[in-house]
């Protein structure tokens, strides 16, 4: 017999291993609410900085989309259990990307969706999930406008009367 949800299976026990590997305690809960009358998250992770609860799904496809259920259980768990609620999606040949549910879309059906393009741009990297990087847009960055003295300079390199090393070494 095929098992319809081994590649789910494949992708929640990836995760578990980069959590891991990435110093979080963690742990899968087998077939999360199938063996339970309680919806239980895929995963549980904490560092002792953070704790979250993850409810994690990957498609081959675009988009994916979550029953307004599976959405609500997981928050009424993780404000119960005191843990941070997180989406965890992965299209394949992509890397997981994190979501509060929250700042997910919400359809006229009440369910949640996450496309491809929205978790390449919106959602929270591996990285900024476990603490090794902070994500910047580039609205956050602030572009310095050059004073008069640096205008000078760039005047200077345009005219050919400067070189560009020694405008990088005045500026």
């Amino acid at each position: 017999m095929v098992n319809v949800n081994a590649k789910g299976d494949r992708r929640e026990r990836e995760l578990v291993n980069l959590l891991d590997e990435n110093g979080f305690a963690v742990m899968r809960a087998p077939a999360s609410g199938a063996a339970t009358d309680r919806e239980l998250p895929d995963v549980l992770a904490g560092d002792a900085e953070s704790f979250y609860a993850i409810e994690a799904k990957s498609s081959g496809g675009d988009p994916i989309y979550l029953t307004g259920e599976e959405v609500e259980a997981l928050v009424y768990f993780s404000r119960n259990f005191g843990a941070k609620p997180r989406i965890a999606v992965r299209f394949d040949r992509e890397d997981w990307y994190f979501f509060h549910p929250g700042d997910l879309h919400v359809t006229d059906g009440g369910n949640y969706r996450v496309k491809k393009e929205t978790a390449l741009a919106d959602g929270t990297d591996f990285a900024e999930l476990v603490g090794d990087s902070q994500k910047v847009t580039l609205d956050e960055v602030a572009v310095e406008t050059p004073d008069d003295e640096q205008l000078d300079v760039l005047r200077a390199v345009e005219s050919g009367a400067l070189s560009a090393e020694d405008a990088a070494e005045m500026l």
